[in-house]
């Protein structure tokens, strides 16, 4: 393979047999903490993709699964991984130096050769043993020399990084600083939650257009929270599909506790999340915790209630009925009937997803709020507390999302939760915020007085202990 062009970013991917360091390596490269890692083999499962800098020169990797290492979803994961050596100009064959050679090596190998796919050899967990021992051991690999490193602790990353420019023609960048490269900040991120085996990663594959998701007739088999930046229509996207979330006393393993972890944080990196839920079950009390964890999040929210073609008129009824008396409590969330398997409803998501970003960052000048919070009022008037009313004074809009309110008054802690839900629906109302949660933060004035103590002349003393002496 020729060298690759400068204008152009190298692509590297990262494959091997199960459990031999490739999560932990694209966290070292990528110097983030973005791929799940624990002592489990199996964990990563679909394709993720990140940026790095290697000595100043940016490039793409691509995390895979492990090869061959799991039975029932051997042949799903292959593709994927497979899909990842076709788009790579270069692949990182990763081997575990401390568990030896195997079998499974030697089947890896030999079908990247067969592909012709342009390879390093990169034996990790290397630290503390005989690199010499090391190396003949793998020898018959025929990868030539080997990298020994240990992504774990960084050893031998700097030899990587020389290999890996020059294998792809490339020289380094002089007094290039030692960043992270982010994705960009002006993407609309979307998470695509809920509970396991509602068809979350069937409909990133059709949202996407193309097979970027493992998908199976099998509940976890997203275990990761997985970013997928694109374009559509010059519009900036971060996919982020996430693990199906269960309730805390039915999540089971170590593993399995990451991934919600990671789902959960995806909700809150979030500007829309796209709740699935299974149209042939109906709302199910683990699709309110979900909605719960979304609702917590703060981002736009729309629901996708998948696997509606599988429904006859009856039971379409049925489900109507339920979501109108399941959700009356989120009566501002936007509401898809879809088929993300045929892709029926699934082109209609793309513009309620600009639209409840747009309510999201919506621009409303403090009077246009102070008019809205006063028709509020006038409509219906804060209560009293211990004889004293209740003053709102002024609201102003706080950047960010979700959309945050702020309100200043007198007394505003003692406003009850019930008229605090009045306020948010009304501006919700009055501003046409579609699927999009208002935050309401009230605000007193501050006491100038508060915390600081009278000190007493010497006549003000004398004064106070003739009276005491008086009580007396």
């Amino acid at each position: 393979m020729s060298a690759i062009a400068p204008t152009i970013t190298p692509i590297i991917a990262l494959v091997g047999r199960p459990n031999v360091g490739k999560s932990t390596l694209f966290n070292r490269l990528t110097k983030k903490r973005d791929a799940l890692v624990a002592d489990v083999p199996g964990l990563t499962r679909d394709r993720r993709y990140g940026r790095a800098s290697i000595d100043g020169v940016e490039v793409t990797l691509i995390d895979t699964g492990g090869l061959f290492g799991d039975e029932i979803l051997a042949e799903a994961l292959s593709e994927q991984t497979y899909r990842a050596v076709r788009e790579a100009d270069l692949v990182l064959f990763i081997l575990d130096a401390r568990s030896g050679q195997n079998t499974l090596d030697n089947e890896v190998a030999t079908t990247l050769r067969r592909r012709g796919a342009k390879v390093i050899g990169v034996l990790n967990k290397s630290d503390g043993l005989d690199a010499d021992l090391v190396a003949t051991e793998y020898a018959e690999l025929g990868l030539g020399d080997l990298v020994q490193v240990s992504a774990t602790h960084g050893h031998g990353m700097a030899n990587l990084h020389e290999r890996l420019l020059a294998e792809l023609g490339r020289e380094p960048i002089e007094d290039a600083p030692d960043r992270i490269v982010e994705e960009p900040s002006d993407a609309i991120r979307v998470a695509i939650i809920g509970r396991p085996n509602v068809g979350k990663s069937t409909l990133i594959n059709r949202l996407l257009g193309e097979e970027r998701q493992v998908v199976a007739d099998m509940p976890g088999t997203t275990m990761d929270a997985i970013d997928i930046p694109f374009e559509r229509d010059d519009v900036k996207y971060v996919l982020i599909d996430t693990a199906g979330v269960r309730r805390k006393g039915r999540v089971d393993g170590i593993a399995e506790k990451f991934s919600v972890v990671k789902s959960l944080d995806a909700m809150a990196r979030a500007h829309v999340v796209i709740l699935v839920m299974d149209a042939t079950e109906g709302v199910v009390e683990q699709d309110l915790h979900v909605l719960q964890y979304a609702t917590e999040a703060g981002a736009g929210l729309i629901i996708a209630v998948n696997k509606w073609d599988g429904l006859d008129d009856e039971s379409r009824d049925r489900t109507l009925t339920t979501l109108d008396r399941r959700l009356d409590f989120i009566p501002w969330a936007d509401v898809h009937r879809i088929s993300a398997l045929h892709g029926t409803g699934v082109g209609k998501l793309w513009s309620a997803v600009q639209a409840v970003h747009k309510a999201g960052a919506f621009e409303a000048s403090t009077s246009m709020l102070n008019r809205i919070l006063e028709g509020l009022v006038h409509a219906h008037h804060p209560p009293t507390v211990r004889g004293r009313p209740i003053k709102l004074k002024m609201a102003s809009r706080q950047k960010g999302h979700p959309p945050t309110i702020v309100i200043h008054g007198s007394q505003v802690d003692s406003l009850p939760t019930s008229y605090v839900r009045f306020l948010e629906n009304g501006f919700r109302q009055a501003l046409k915020l579609v699927g999009t949660p208002i935050r309401i933060i009230l605000r007193s004035p501050e006491n100038p007085f508060a915390g600081r103590r009278n000190i007493l002349t010497a006549r003000q003393l004398r004064a106070r202990d003739r009276v005491r002496r008086h009580r007396r």
